[in-house]
């Protein structure tokens, strides 16, 4: 079936109109941190030594690549971990931050939490997680290396989780909502 230009130009128009009221969120703005860096401090007082070690890098963006984030997952050993891959110019990305804000504090004294910065800049991330913190350091992955260790290289946000032996039991691809992820965190991670 043949198009005509103006059609043509219709659907594009329509297309990008859609593209852009999905990136900003069909007005809905900015999602609200939902933790204060004190209020996770004292959530997780208490975790066990390993974790509280972990906790003690809030909302670092840590370099070192895929050796330094394979050699955090050794220390962690013996507690389960969940990683979530983000960026700091990801929306869907954004928008889940606050569950991880939530969820950390829920289960976080029994489960390591990680990030994973990827295709990002430091700075980016910096002042992201100053507005949006967290009680774990984030690894820099400017190129994609750690993701692709845990098969988290093929969208943004994605979230892998280690069983307490170390073993990658699952990657999801895609943003989580909490209920989701509290019920993945049932069946993987506990």
């Amino acid at each position: 079936m043949k198009t005509s230009r103006s059609t043509r130009i219709g659907w594009i128009g329509a297309l990008l109109a859609a593209a852009i009221a999905a990136g900003a969120g069909c007005g809905g703005g900015e999602p609200k941190s939902a933790v204060t860096a004190a209020g996770l401090q004292a959530a997780l007082r208490g975790a066990p030594p390993a974790l509280a070690d972990l906790y003690s890098q809030p909302s670092q963006v840590v370099g070192g690549g895929t050796a330094a984030f394979e050699r955090r997952l050794e220390l962690l050993r013996g507690h389960p971990v969940v990683v979530n891959r983000w960026a700091s110019w990801c929306r869907p990305c954004r928008v889940e931050f606050p569950i991880f804000q939530r969820t950390v504090m829920r289960f976080g004294r029994r489960i390591a939490f990680l990030g994973v910065d990827s295709l990002d800049s430091k700075d980016a991330a910096r002042r992201f997680l100053r507005r949006y913190p967290v009680p774990y350091p984030s690894y820099f992955d400017p190129g994609g290396e750690i993701a692709r260790s845990f098969r988290g290289d093929r969208a943004l946000p994605a979230t892998a989780f280690y069983d307490r032996h170390g073993r990658l039991v699952l990657t999801k691809q895609g943003p989580y909502s909490e209920r989701a992820l509290a019920a993945d965190i049932a069946r993987f991670a506990r």
